[in-house]
């Protein structure tokens, strides 16, 4: 089987566009799997709401936010972007952060231009370092990525820029193209909030390019078709299953309070297959002592 990294190479050399549900959690990630899409990302947002139910400021940390990785990326066969915020702080951490979302099983590990603590792209009060720390910040991750290559493993770099809500879309642009050129192997430019916006990014930035989709946030939901007219190779949708999962919960806890049954369940038995339950019995039952009575060391001759 080829590695998460090589795998999503090859998704990147397809043709098409890739639309990329993001997973918070194991169960998730599985789901998106099952339902036939190649690839997903772990959203910061999603797994601070999910894991510590606090907003995406920055404080979730690095050790948490590997610990889900590594869960998530062990339940799936799909390659598994990671959301490495800004690195968890200087150019040393930011290469500890890509050298644990290797090991951790990430395919490819998103490394951003934001102050910390970080936000989210789509909310306000966003700050971002100058373009010389960015790009000190892009080389270290880069730096890691070789030295990762040159240990046996492998990881891509995402590279994203937060510039364009403090210093314009030209700042965000040059930097999304120096970070290409550069080396990154996928470029983001986040919340661009026209179509006008989003063709000046697919015409000026080289590369593959994600366009990052959160309803009711700043960036146009245009149809796969016109994304990928426009340039951009990946379609991340980062919040989609999480608010679905938020809007299905409240419902169901709405008809308990109310003394009514909960519609719309998933039937228990398709619940038990799909946290592996069938998989497990088969597996012990090659460990059944009754069937392997007499086959062991102890046993007299």
């Amino acid at each position: 089987m080829p590695s998460p990294a090589r795998s999503l190479r090859a998704l990147l050399e397809e043709p098409g566009l890739i639309v990329m549900p993001c997973c918070f959690d194991a169960l998730s990630a599985r789901l998106i799997e099952q339902a036939g899409f190649p690839l997903t990302f772990m959203s910061g947002f999603a797994v601070s709401a999910a894991r510590l139910a606090r907003p995406d400021t920055g404080l979730i940390s690095y050790g948490e936010m590997v610990d889900q990785g590594r869960n998530i990326c062990d339940a799936v066969e799909i390659p598994v972007i990671g959301d490495g915020d800004t690195g968890y702080g200087n150019p040393v951490n930011v290469k500890r952060t890509v050298h644990g979302y290797a090991s951790a099983g990430f395919a490819c590990v998103m490394i951003e231009d934001q102050q910390a603590p970080k936000r989210c792209g789509h909310t306000r009060g966003k700050q971002v370092v100058e373009r010389s720390e960015a790009l000190v910040r892009m080389r270290a991750a880069l730096d890691a990525q070789a030295e990762v290559r040159a240990a046996g493993g492998d990881i891509l770099i995402l590279a994203r820029t937060d510039a364009q809500a403090t210093h314009g879309l030209e700042e965000a642009i040059e930097r999304a193209r120096r970070f290409a050129d550069m080396g990154a192997d996928i470029a983001f430019v986040e919340a661009p909030r026209s179509v006008d916006d989003l063709e000046r990014i697919g015409e000026a930035v080289p590369g593959p390019k994600l366009v990052n989709l959160v309803e009711d946030g700043d960036t146009p939901l245009l149809s796969p078709p016109a994304f990928e007219a426009l340039g951009f190779k990946i379609a991340a949708h980062p919040l989609t299953l999480l608010s679905a999962a938020v809007g299905a919960m409240r419902d169901a806890l709405g008809a308990l309070g109310a003394r009514q049954p909960c519609e719309g369940l998933l039937p228990f038995r398709d619940l038990q297959e799909l946290v592996g339950f069938s998989e497990y019995d088969e597996e012990l039952a090659r460990y059944d002592l009754a069937a392997e009575e007499g086959s062991g060391p102890d046993t007299p001759e």
